[in-house]
C-alpha cells in the first residue's frame, strides 16, 4: 500500500506545496489540514490505523506516538517541513525542499546493533564527607551505596550505607562495570563506643561498582566525563549541580540498551605491523579513550564509546566504520535529497548538516522567531556530526549540492570536522564547505541568507561502495579532468610513496608489511611495485625501511594511472655462477662479495667465496661436496640381519 503524507499548515502559518511533493516523490498527500494535532486529530487517528502514514510534523511527535500506542499500532514516520522549510522568509518557494525532505523521510532506516547493559544499583560516592554523605542519604533507599570519604570529615552514624576512607587512584569501565583502585584505603570498624574508628590505611584496594558518583571536585578520573555513561560528576560546592547529579544517579538502575556505534574490521586496520607503528588517526581523535592499541590493530571498547564518529571519519582503510546508521544509508539520503530537489524544480541546493540536539533547536528557534532557513538550504540531521567526513562532503557535492555547511555545537569534537573540512577544500575548493558556529538563531539565518555558492555539478552521481571508493568517484565528478595530482594537507589518507633508488636495496621489507597491498613485488625480477589508489599513507613502509629510502607525499591522483601498479625501483637480477639461474639483486650480490670474499673467516678461501654468487640449490650442493662440510658423515653402516644376531650369540 503506498504511503500518504499527512500535511498541515499549522494554523495557516506556512505554505505547503502538495503538488510539488506528489510530483517529485510519488507520495500521495492528504488534504491540507490546519490543526492535525488538535481539531483534526481524528484524521491522524485514521492515518495511523492505516499503517501507511507519514506525519508532516515533528513538534507534536509525542502526541501522535501516544495515539499510535493507544491504537496498538506502530508509530508512523515523521518529517518536519514546517521548521525546516515552511516557516521561512522564502517559504513560498520551498516546494522543492519540502519534496526532498518528504522523500528522505520515506527511506527505510536500518536497525542499529545494540547490547543490553545491566546496572544492579551498586553505587560508589566519592568526595568530602559533608557532600558525599548528603548524597548517600538521598540515594540509600534507591541504590546500594558505599561512601568513599576523601577528607577528614565527620563519619555519619547512618548505617543504611557503607563508609570507607581513601582516595580514588584509578577508574576504568563504564555503567554496570566500573573498576576502581583506592589508595590509603581504610575500612570502618562498626563496633565500640563513641566515634567510629577505621583500619590502618593501605594502598591498592580494588572494587567494582555499577555507578560512580564523583564529588571530589578534582579533575575527572576518566577522559571525556560527560560522555562516560554511569560516571556522574558534580562540584560539591554547587547545590544545583549536586541536586542534578543525585537525580541522574538515581535513574541508573535497571537494564539499558547500549548502541554499538561503530564496527571494527581488524584485518583492514593499518595501525601496526611487526611492532612498527603506522596509522594512529583514530587513537589520536577518540575523546573517550575507547580505542586502544591491540597488537597489529586497534581495539574498540563499545561500553566506553560515545558514538562521536570521529574515528570512522578519519580511518583511511575503512577498518572502523560508523554503524548507527551505516555510511551507505547516509549516502542514500544525500542522493535522495539532491535528486528529489532537482525533480521538484530546484536548481542549486545547499546542504546544512547538524546534530540532533543543538542544531535541531537552533533551526527551530530561527524558524519560529526569525527568518528561518533559506528555501535552497536543505537541513540534514545526523547522529554523529564529527563522523561527517570528507567522503560524505565530496559525496554531497557530487550529488548536486552547491555547498555544504556544518553547524557545529558547543560540544562537538573539533579535530575531525576541521581536518576533514580542510581535506575537502583541498579537493573541491575553498568555497565548497564551511564550518558554522553561530552564537544564536538569528546569526545562523544571517550566515545562510545571501551567501552565494558556486554552481553544482551538471551530472550528479550515485554514491556506492566504501567511503574510500565514494570519495574517489565523487572527487573525479566534482573536480573533472586534471593533469596533475591534487596536493593535500599533511595527514591526508591519500598519496604516493617516494623511493630513493640510490639507497634502496630491494630488500622488500616494505612489501611484506604494507597493510593495504599498495606495495608489491615481482616474483620474476627484482622490482618494487606501487598502486597509489590503495596507499593509506600509514607510514609503516617508511618506518620499517632499513635504509631510510622511503618518504611519503600526500596527494590525490584522480587519473586511472593510480588504479594500476607502477615500478618504483628495479634492478638487474644476478645469474648464478654455476647453473645460470637468476636470483637476488646483482648490485647487492656484488657488494656482499666485495665486502666478504677473502675478508671474512667463513669466506676466506676462493671456494667458499664462490658460494655467495650461487643460487640456493647450487649453494647447498657445493656445501655438501666440499671438504669438512657440516652435512658429511661416516660410511653408512652395514645393515644387521637375523643371522648376524644369531652368530653374535654363538660367539658369546
Amino acid at each position: 500500500m503506498p504511503k500518504t503524507l499527512y500535511v498541515c499548515d499549522c494554523e495557516h502559518s506556512q505554505n505547503v506545496d502538495t503538488a510539488a511533493i506528489e510530483a517529485a516523490t510519488g507520495l500521495s498527500c492528504s488534504r491540507l489540514h490546519t490543526a492535525l494535532c488538535t481539531r483534526d486529530l481524528d484524521k491522524a487517528e485514521a492515518a495511523i490505523e492505516s499503517g501507511e502514514a507519514v506525519i508532516a510534523c515533528q513538534q507534536e511527535r509525542a502526541t501522535f506516538e501516544a495515539l499510535a500506542e493507544e491504537l496498538g499500532r506502530e508509530a508512523p514516520a515523521f518529517v518536519d517541513i514546517r521548521d525546516r522549510a515552511g516557516w521561512s522568509d522564502e517559504g513560498a518557494d520551498a516546494g522543492p525542499k519540502q519534496a526532498a525532505l518528504a522523500a528522505e523521510a520515506d527511506l527505510a532506516v536500518p536497525s542499529t546493533r545494540s547490547v543490553d547493559v545491566t546496572s544492579e544499583g551498586l553505587c560508589l560516592i566519592a568526595g568530602p564527607a559533608e557532600a558525599a554523605v548528603q548524597a548517600a542519604g538521598q540515594l540509600a533507599d534507591i541504590l546500594s551505596v558505599t561512601v568513599l570519604i576523601t577528607d577528614d570529615g565527620e563519619v555519619p552514624l547512618d548505617r543504611r550505607f557503607d563508609v570507607v576512607r581513601g582516595r580514588l587512584s584509578r577508574v576504568t569501565g563504564a555503567l554496570g562495570d566500573f573498576s576502581v583502585r583506592i589508595d590509603a584505603f581504610q575500612e570502618l570498624i562498626p563496633g565500640g563506643r563513641g566515634a567510629f574508628d577505621f583500619t590502618a590505611p593501605r594502598d591498592g584496594a580494588n572494587s567494582q561498582c555499577d555507578v560512580l558518583m564523583d564529588l571530589t571536585g578534582d579533575i575527572s578520573r576518566v577522559t571525556a566525563p560527560d560522555k562516560r555513561e554511569g560516571y556522574v560528576r558534580a562540584d560539591p560546592r554547587d547545590p544545583s549541580g549536586m541536586t542534578a547529579a543525585i537525580l541522574a544517579a538515581g535513574q541508573l538502575i535497571g537494564t539499558f540498551e547500549k548502541p554499538l556505534y561503530v564496527r571494527l574490521t581488524e584485518s583492514l586496520c593499518a595501525h601496526s605491523r611487526a611492532q612498527q607503528t603506522g596509522c594512529t588517526r583514530c587513537l589520536d581523535a577518540c575523546p573517550t579513550g575507547a580505542i586502544t592499541p591491540d597488537g597489529d590493530h586497534v581495539a574498540v571498547d563499545p561500553m566506553i564509546c560515545a558514538g562521536c564518529g570521529a574515528c570512522a571519519a578519519l580511518c583511511p582503510s575503512g577498518a572502523i566504520s560508523y554503524d548507527d546508521p551505516p555510511a551507505d544509508h547516509l549516502f542514500r539520503r544525500l542522493e535522495t535529497l539532491g535528486r528529489t530537489y532537482r525533480k521538484a524544480g530546484g536548481a542549486a541546493p545547499r546542504l546544512l548538516v547538524h546534530d540532533q540536539t543543538f542544531g535541531r533547536e537552533m533551526i527551530g528557534l530561527a524558524a519560529r522567531f526569525g527568518r528561518g532557513l533559506p528555501a535552497d538550504v536543505i537541513p540534514l540531521e545526523v547522529t554523529a556530526l564529527a563522523g561527517f567526513g570528507h567522503a560524505e562532503m565530496l559525496a554531497a557535492l557530487a550529488c548536486g549540492f552547491a555547498r555544504i555547511d556544518l553547524l557545529l555545537s558547543p560540544t562537538t569534537e573539533r579535530e575531525a570536522p576541521e581536518r576533514e573540512t580542510g581535506l575537502t577544500r583541498a579537493v573541491a575548493g575553498e568555497a565548497s564547505v564551511r564550518l558554522l558556529e553561530p552564537a544564536e538563531p538569528d546569526a545562523l539565518s544571517d550566515q545562510l541568507y545571501g551567501a552565494g555558492a558556486d554552481a553544482p555539478i551538471g551530472t550528479p552521481i550515485l554514491p556506492m561502495g566504501s567511503r574510500r571508493q565514494v570519495a574517489r568517484t565523487a572527487a573525479k565528478s566534482v573536480v573533472g579532468e586534471v593533469d596533475q595530482p591534487l596536493p593535500l594537507p599533511d595527514g591526508a589518507p591519500y598519496g604516493a610513496v617516494l623511493v630513493d633508488t640510490d639507497a634502496c636495496t630491494l630488500c622488500l621489507s616494505c612489501v611484506g608489511l604494507c597493510p593495504s597491498g599498495a606495495l608489491g613485488d615481482n616474483p620474476d625480477k627484482p622490482q618494487l611495485l606501487f598502486q597509489e589508489e590503495a596507499c593509506l599513507q600509514c607510514g609503516i613502509c617508511a618506518n620499517v625501511c632499513p635504509e631510510d629510502a622511503i618518504a611519503l607525499e600526500t596527494r590525490f591522483d584522480l587519473s586511472d594511472d593510480a588504479l594500476s601498479q607502477r615500478v618504483l625501483h628495479e634492478e638487474e637480477p644476478f645469474a648464478c655462477i654455476e647453473c645460470g639461474a637468476l636470483f637476488g639483486v646483482k648490485s647487492t650480490v656484488e657488494k656482499i662479495t666485495e665486502k666478504l670474499a677473502g675478508k671474512h673467516a667463513m669466506f676466506a678461501n676462493p671456494q667458499a667465496a664462490r658460494m655467495i654468487q650461487m643460487c640456493d640449490d647450487c649453494r647447498v650442493n657445493a656445501q655438501y661436496h666440499s671438504q669438512n662440510n657440516p652435512f658429511a658423515a661416516g660410511d653408512r653402516p652395514k645393515p644387521r640381519t637375523t643371522d648376524d644376531y644369531y652368530s653374535g650369540r654363538k660367539d658369546h
